[in-house]
């Protein structure tokens, strides 16, 4: 596969605010479909016959695909044309989304939650695109608002997904997540402007070309390593979360589901976060300090989340999720300014290298989170989320400043 020389890219010399806020939407619907299931792994399971045990591959399938996805679909940003590869790719969601809500069995439910996985990438995409269409200056707020959709998708997908099974049962959930998806293609086709990247590599030589493009770049590692522990107790806290309000508060689904809303507060902070990370261009020190300050911020809200009893450890616990989400969304867009700015040529390649390496710290959080919980309780998997992003500090404040 290779691209021929294509003419000069069809951009705006300005970030429109509508376009914006289509971005951003497109980013927080994609990547919500990661997380409907989370949730409705009891149903599910029930309904298609799968049992306790072989219940977690509908999670585990979606997050394999998402990988799979970041290291094989994202690095094409670099190579073919931007709005037909993201318009196909949501094309693509939408079709596994409506096989997804129309299984009655268990394999072709699997199948779908591996495209589908595989398909939200296109978030991926679309958001060092925006980075590409923003002027150098607000580059940091763009992706900052683009990046707040996202956050806002993988904050309401729970508890939207437990609210509609509630009323319409969980095939509802991807019959309107497949109608937005198929909308959704046909908006961003029709929106989009074109982005045609300059670049005669060949796919095998652009895939080959990540590992040199990990070993060359200590800015990547560094903040991929960082983000990793904080994401790594981000979703610790909300794999076990659920089991903890369940098993100790009495807690029903709609409850765990009106908790869950509470993180949805830390999100506010995208575009402060974007704002300071285009400051942190000219000021790396400031870029430095608000990093750390977001992987301290993640630590201090494990052992907040102990505090207490009752009513009291409950509003402990949502002022904690609060914090927790404001901590990953600072660090998360503080991490993404720095690398996109290694060039814009790897941009796409970068992101994923970036996201497939913080999701697999996220995977081990979650794993840590259900085994903590198994083990000891409440009170060993704060102290296990505590360590991660407490680690990620530690190896941010001793690794020398470039």
């Amino acid at each position: 596969m290779s691209v021929s020389t294509a003419p000069a890219e069809a951009v705006p010399r300005a970030m429109p605010l509508w376009l914006t806020l289509v971005l951003a939407t497109a980013c927080g619907l994609l990547v919500a479909n990661l997380y409907y299931a989370q949730p409705l792994i009891g149903p599910i399971s029930e309904s298609l016959g799968l049992s306790p045990s072989a219940g977690g591959l509908i999670v585990t399938l979606a997050q394999a695909g998402y990988g799979l996805g970041l290291l094989l679909l994202v690095p094409l940003g670099d190579l073919l044309e931007n709005r037909r590869l993201v318009a196909c790719i949501v094309a693509a969601c939408a079709v596994s989304l409506a096989i997804a809500a129309f299984s009655t069995s268990a394999l072709p439910f699997l199948l779908a939650s591996l495209a589908t996985g595989a398909c939200a990438v296109a978030a991926q995409i679309l958001v060092p695109y925006a980075a590409h269409l923003a002027p150098e200056p607000v580059r940091g707020r763009v992706v900052g608002n683009v990046m707040s959709g996202l956050l806002l998708g993988i904050m309401l997908a729970r508890p939207g997904a437990s609210f509609i099974t509630s009323f319409a049962g969980w095939h509802a959930v991807f019959f309107i997540s497949a109608a937005l998806m198929a909308v959704l293609a046909v908006v961003l086709w029709r929106v989009l402007p074109a982005r045609q990247p300059q670049t005669a590599m060949h796919y095998r030589g652009l895939l080959l070309s990540m590992a040199r493009l990990w070993r060359s770049q200590p800015v990547l590692r560094h903040r991929a390593f960082a983000h990793a522990g904080l994401f790594g107790a981000f979703s610790l806290f909300w794999t076990a979360m659920p089991l903890h309000l369940s098993r100790d508060f009495g807690f029903s689904q709609g409850g765990i589901a009106l908790f869950a809303l509470a993180g949805v507060a830390g999100a506010v902070v995208a575009p402060m976060a974007g704002r300071l990370a285009d400051a942190g261009q000219k000021r790396p020190a400031l870029a430095r300090g608000g990093m750390l300050a977001a992987l301290a911020l993640g630590a201090v809200s494990f052992p907040l989340a102990l505090l207490g009893s009752g009513t009291l450890a409950l509003v402990a616990m949502v002022l904690a999720g609060i914090l927790l989400d404001a901590a990953v969304t600072l660090n998360l867009i503080l991490s993404q300014r720095s690398v996109f700015g290694l060039g814009d040529a790897i941009r796409s390649r970068v992101n994923g290298l970036f996201m497939a390496v913080f999701f697999i710290g996220g995977a081990i959080g979650s794993a840590l989170g259900g085994w903590a919980m198994a083990r000891g309780g409440w009170n060993l998997t704060a102290w296990v989320g505590f360590a991660l992003p407490a680690a990620a500090l530690i190896y941010s404040a001793t690794r020398r400043a470039r």
